[in-house]
Formats: structure tokens, sequence, C-alpha cells
């Protein structure tokens, strides 16, 4: 085959490259047990996508070969379909996860961040609180990742996974710590400035309170 008849290079968004990876593990699935899979595993470092996105990626794959699917027989109670991987969407999804190009950066997009932002709005009780509800729910978040390691430790085709979710476990641990700081910064800032509620503590020409 000479370079100009090689095929190109699939473009697929992440989701597409997620669904896909779940289907790369042995067995075959149905789309709730990979939305199941997903809520236990994906969205502790990347995202879970909706049951909704789930089937539109899967219907995709389809389309392309890199996934093929059937019926459950009349054994079953409910029928269902069954989801598994193809050759040729393994082979895709090596080429795509062996790509050495930039992954792209992380993206944060914190809303508890955003609102403190805002703080010179709020009343420092109700800032104190929501950041005291953000560190016990990144308590219980940080539960269930432990759990979830546990689990996939037990299984010898789930090492690349065990290592992606021990990264999280480390994360959600850095998260609650910067949480911590964050309650200590606050309570040496205490209440808002007295010019903070009416504007009128800036001068028309003063810079915003950006870095630069």
């Amino acid at each position: 085959m000479t370079s100009s008849q090689k095929p190109k290079k699939q473009e697929l968004p992440p989701t597409a490259w997620a669904v896909l990876g779940l289907l790369s593990f042995p067995g075959e699935r149905t789309g709730y047990e990979l939305k199941k899979w997903a809520d236990s595993s994906l969205r502790f470092f990347y995202w879970s996508p909706a049951i909704s996105q789930i089937y539109a990626e899967l219907r995709r794959l389809e389309e392309l070969g890199h996934v093929a699917s059937e019926r459950s027989g009349p054994e079953e109670v409910r029928a269902k379909r069954l989801y598994g991987i193809t050759p040729a969407g393994r082979e895709a999804l090596a080429g795509w996860a062996g790509d050495t190009a930039e992954a792209g950066p992380p993206v944060l997009k914190h809303g508890l961040l955003l609102r403190i932002w805002l703080g010179h709005l709020a009343e420092p009780e109700r800032l104190h609180a929501m950041v005291t509800a953000h560190m016990e729910r990144t308590t219980r978040e940080l539960a269930d990742v432990r759990e979830a390691v546990a689990q996939a430790a037990e299984v010898a085709d789930w090492a690349f996974p065990t290592l992606a979710l021990r990264w999280s476990e480390r994360q959600h641990l850095a998260e609650l710590e910067l949480t911590r700081a964050l309650l200590e910064d606050l309570a040496e800032l205490g209440g808002p400035p007295a010019a903070a509620g009416d504007g009128q503590g800036r001068q028309g020409g003063e810079d915003a309170p950006t870095p630069g």
C-alpha cells in the first residue's frame, strides 16, 4: 500500500474513544453496563458520558465497523443488545491511544472557586459553608475512588485502569489539602472589604485585580 493509499487517521471525539476503550477489555457489554463502568471509573479522572451519549457513540462506532452488536437470545427474560469491539476497532483504538501528539492540558472548571472569586458579593458565613460542603463531598468521592481502586486491583486485565484510579485518589487527597488551605485563607481574610458592597472603594483608573 502506498502512502497515498493509507487510510486517513480516524477523527472521533474523545467520548467515542472512551466508549470504545471500555469495550477493549474482555467481554461484551450492554450500553447500561458501559454507563455503570464509566460511573465507577472514568468519572474520577475524565468524565462519565450520559447514557444517551453512550448509545449515540455506539451507533457511530458500529457504523464505522469499530463495534459489532447482537441481541440476546430468547432465553433472556428481557432482550438486550450486547456490544463488542471488532479487530478494526481495536486497531483504531490502539493507534489513537499510542498517538504521540499532545493530549492537551487538563481542563479545570471549578465552580466553587468561581464563587470564591466573587466572594466580595457574598456573606463570609455562606462562603465558609460552601467550602465546607465541598470538603465533605470530596471526602465522599475519595471513598468511592478507593473502593474503585480496590475492585480494579483484583482484576488482572485492569492493571492500567488501576493506575489511573490511583492517580485520581492522589488528586482527591490534594483537593482536600487545597480546600483546607482555602478555609484557612478565608478565616484570615475575615469579612468583606467595607466598600465591596457599593463598588465605591475603587478609583476610576484602578486596574482590575489580576496579575501583570
